[in-house]
């Protein structure tokens, strides 16, 4: 097989080296192009590609990837959960499209567990793989990858913001990274505000340099990014609203038939245990008065993220960072924020070792002391706990 594939010597020996070191664990679906997968994902470094593959391999175990085909996703996923297949492209990979704004994962984290959620994507993940080795056999190498497109239309960085769903989405991202290399062909990301730079900034924290290489950004300038997306996938593939000529029967440009939108979830389906959001910590802090908490961050790619609210009055907030040789900088400056009013929340990623200190300033008031309910935390890059997730 190896001889159809256009390798260099060393990547050809590389191939030969890591089929041998992994022999023990060969099986017949496992042919050239899907180490090549593995080898390519760890810079063709034989040991490195055989310890991903082995890492992934146990970790297929340990959540039985095989048998997802038993189980049934929850309604409220299949019902709630944006993406689709809309057709392929000019090569025929599958073209998979997301509306990611219609992603409540707020409300979707009220009613499944986070262990669903991560079940659920394995089993769309692994959906959309089989797809594309069919594609391959029938259309050649360039068939077997992914093409998809993200529409951050209305895209709000304020729900990500929110403890639960932004660790899930970063243990997502961590998924799909040791377990899925090279399987994604193209990314469109589209309409994407100014505040989607933010989101950005922190999840391309935990990509490797292949995914990104693989992910174009396009602002709400639809010509552009419809010229780009035209280029790779023929009209009569693509929905209108995307530039293409497929619509439902009803004349919907979404192809809704096809592609799920997501949307809010009622909160009538919410139930209360998964609402894991009442851990947090009630201070008072003295009128004329302020509260600084400090935090040691020590590895690079934690991340510090921070939820709260206030009783009857609002307060004054901000983050500051320290680094070792004393040089302080104000992340946040101190500002005044409703958090009477509604919750708060944020996040900020260490990008050096530091002292960040979290501030809540009562100074300004000289009648009134402050009622605050908050909660903060601290995540290091390895933050997917099997045995939590198991339980959660």
């Amino acid at each position: 097989m190896m001889s159809s594939l256009k390798l260099k010597d060393d990547q050809r020996f590389a191939l030969m080296k890591f089929r041998r070191n992994v022999k023990d664990i060969l099986q017949p679906l496992y042919d050239d192009q899907f180490l090549l997968r593995w080898l390519r994902a760890r810079k063709w470094d034989a040991v490195a590609a055989e310890k991903m593959l082995r890492d992934s391999l146990e970790w297929r175990k340990r959540w039985e990837v095989d048998k997802l085909n038993e189980w049934e996703i929850p309604q409220i996923l299949k019902d709630y959960l944006p993406h689709g297949l809309s057709g392929y492209d000019k090569d025929g990979a599958p073209v998979i499209i997301m509306p990611f704004a219609g992603l409540d994962l707020y409300g979707i984290l009220h009613v499944v567990t986070r262990r669903e959620m991560i079940k659920a994507t394995i089993k769309l993940l692994e959906y959309y793989l089989r797809i594309c080795k069919e594609q391959s056999k029938k259309y050649g190498l360039e068939a077997g990858q992914c093409t998809v497109i993200f529409d951050m239309e209305n895209f709000s960085l304020r729900e990500y913001m929110w403890r639960p769903a932004g660790e899930l989405v970063i243990m997502l991202i961590q998924m799909y990274e040791a377990n899925y290399p090279e399987i994604l062909k193209i990314c469109y990301i589209i309409n994407a505000p100014k505040v989607f730079s933010l989101a950005f900034t922190i999840a391309k924290k935990f990509m490797n340099e292949y995914t990104l290489s693989k992910i174009q950004i396009y602002k709400s300038d639809p010509v552009k990014w419809k010229t780009a997306i035209l280029q790779v996938i023929s009209e009569d593939n693509l929905p209108v609203y995307l530039g293409g000529t497929l619509m439902d029967s009803d004349g919907n440009s979404r192809l809704t038939s096809k592609i799920c939108q997501g949307g809010r979830i009622p909160k009538n389906l919410y139930t209360k245990k998964n609402d894991k959001t009442n851990e947090l910590t009630t201070v008072t802090i003295k009128k004329g008065d302020k509260l600084k908490l400090d935090f040691h961050l020590i590895e690079v790619g934690s991340l510090l993220s921070w939820e709260f609210h206030s009783d009857d009055h609002d307060i004054k907030f901000g983050v500051l960072k320290k680094t070792n040789d004393g040089f302080q900088t104000d992340i946040i400056p101190l500002h005044k924020v409703a958090a009477h009013q509604f919750n708060e929340v944020g996040i900020v990623t260490c990008e050096a070792p530091a002292v960040y200190s979290i501030v809540f300033d009562n100074s300004y008031s000289l009648l009134r002391n402050k009622k605050v309910h908050y909660c903060i935390r601290i995540l290091p890059p390895a933050m997917i706990d099997e045995s939590s997730l198991a339980k959660s």
